[in-house]
């Protein structure tokens, strides 16, 4: 059982959310707003998206991710900022053709140019994807090579910013522990076991205590599930000796028909944390426990 637990808060994604929660923070100030409210509520780190203000899609516009940064860390200059680096690997790939990439949801670029906000904006994190994974139905698949990897991994190693690598199956946790190995991640690493997502790792408490023993040494791992299974994952991924993620990225509802906030999730699993006699880190103590400056 990990008794100092560090609380991550998803805050708002990249899915097709915008329309089926009444308050789901979309722009820069909302985004920003929810952020310091879950680190308020015992988020020792904010996992940031920016979403198009005027659509409510995700983006990867430097200047949103600029907007949104300035104000969380104007507010609170401790809490950890973590940027996904995940946006510019969708591929929607051509019915009957293949080859002929559906422009609506392809939205495909390098690993490097994928850092873009991340070279501007240096935050203390990002996140790594650390595999390519047929993502739900049809033709949409998230695009992440062994080598797009790689490149991104040595970069924001250079920059000096920790990546979280973000693990929905088992090869994912081959490759990240690779990576491992050849030298491209510093020590300890910080490794997200992902479940239930379309088609990666389901939601199994015997399929996350097995990805535990696949860990490396040294290395901490924090975990999610989606949806009405986000909020009992918490004390499993606590038992198993690891972290917790909770937010609006992974789940819209505080209880069957309750619309949740972050805060609201953040709190609910402080909650559970210290029921079991363990404690949530604050930021600081996170930032030692992860080796950051």
């Amino acid at each position: 059982m990990n008794r100092d637990v560090i609380v991550t808060c998803a805050v708002t994604g990249a899915g097709d959310t915008a329309g089926k929660h009444p308050n789901l923070p979309i722009t820069p100030d909302q985004i920003a707003a929810a952020a310091l409210e879950a680190a308020e509520a015992g988020a020792a780190i904010v996992h940031i998206h920016v979403r198009d203000p005027a659509t409510g899609r995700g983006a990867r516009d430097v200047e949103l991710y600029r907007a949104v940064v300035e104000r969380v860390q104007a507010a609170n200059p401790d809490v950890i900022v973590n940027l996904t680096a995940g946006m510019g690997g969708d591929l929607m790939i051509g019915d009957p053709d293949p080859f002929d990439f559906q422009p609506d949801g392809t939205d495909l670029i390098g690993g490097l140019e994928r850092l873009a906000h991340v070279e501007a904006l240096r935050p203390d994190m990002c996140s790594l994807d650390c595999g390519t994974l047929n993502f739900g139905e049809g033709h949409a698949v998230y695009v992440s090579t062994p080598d797009m990897l790689r490149d991104m991994a040595k970069r924001v190693l250079e920059l000096g910013v920790k990546p979280e690598l973000e693990v929905f199956d088992t090869g994912h946790l081959w490759f990240a522990k690779q990576m491992i190995d050849e030298g491209l991640v510093a020590d300890p690493p910080w490794i997200q076991i992902c479940t239930g997502i379309p088609y990666g790792m389901p939601t199994d408490v015997g399929l996350l205590a097995a990805a535990t023993r696949l860990l490396p040494p040294g290395a901490e791992f924090t975990t999610f599930a989606i949806s009405a299974r986000q909020i009992p994952w918490v004390p499993q991924a606590v038992l198993l000796g690891g972290h917790v993620r909770v937010g609006l990225e992974d789940n819209l509802y505080l209880k069957r028909g309750v619309f949740a906030s972050n805060a609201d999730l953040v709190t609910r699993a402080r909650e559970i944390i210290e029921r079991m006699g363990a404690r949530v880190q604050t930021p600081d103590q996170a930032r030692e426990t992860l080796g950051l400056g």
